[in-house]
């Protein structure tokens, strides 16, 4: 049995990930944005250990809720999830880009690491100067970033498995009813915090993407 947190599990590919993970017998700690959402995630998700509320928009939220998940002692793997695409760019930085970066530092290392990314990511800049400046950051640039950390803390940390995953374009809220992609795939493809036999990763470098399912479904068309 592993000890999980993930990041934005109200709801989505995370709540999804969530049951999945519960279902096959693991200790897993939710995250909701606000109160009302976490009363929403504990009654949606049976079995869930606990939930911790942070809006992770808020740089000093995000560190209460560091401190907060360490009080719950060290989990085994952190999914890195909660992200939001058409907001403001000061949003799209907080939430996407600097949150995992700052529970990343200062939550205790957990075994695995796993972050959200997005096919978009192919066409986000590398360049970190508007970040520097808090400038316009776009969605695209922000899931390359969290790419970027996963390779960053793969190099780091050595005997942390970081991954990077991208589960599709698939039909959530913020994906969209007409997202094209198999909404089962993908949070099976974010649970993949659970199991090693599963993950194309090595312990240094590592990041999974999955564009080899991407590559299946193309071509079958």
């Amino acid at each position: 049995m592993a000890k999980v947190f993930i990041t934005g599990s109200s709801d989505g590919l995370g709540q999804m990930a969530a049951a999945l993970l519960i279902g096959e017998g693991h200790d897993v700690t939710l995250h909701a944005r606000n109160e009302r959402r976490a009363k929403d995630a504990m009654a949606n998700t049976p079995g869930a250990a606990a939930v911790v509320v942070a809006d992770l928009s808020s740089i000093d939220e995000t560190k209460e809720l560091a401190q907060k998940v360490n009080n719950l002692g060290r989990f085994d793997a952190i999914i890195h999830n909660a992200g939001v695409y058409n907001v403001p760019h000061s949003v799209i930085i907080n939430v996407n880009t600097l949150a995992p970066y700052i529970l990343t530092c200062l939550i205790e290392k957990p075994g695995r690491l796993v972050y959200l990314s997005s096919g978009d990511h192919l066409h986000g800049s590398p360049n970190l100067e508007a970040l520097a400046k808090n400038n316009r950051i776009s969605y695209a640039d922000s899931k390359l970033h969290d790419v970027m950390l996963a390779f960053a803390v793969a190099r780091k940390y050595p005997n942390i498995l970081s991954n990077s995953v991208d589960p599709g374009w698939v039909p959530t809220k913020m994906g969209g009813r007409g997202a094209p992609d198999d909404l089962d795939q993908g949070f099976e493809t974010l649970g993949m915090a659970r199991g090693e036999q599963r993950l194309k990763s090595a312990r240094k470098w590592s990041a999974f993407l999955s564009q080899e399912r991407s590559a299946t479904q193309a071509g079958r068309k």
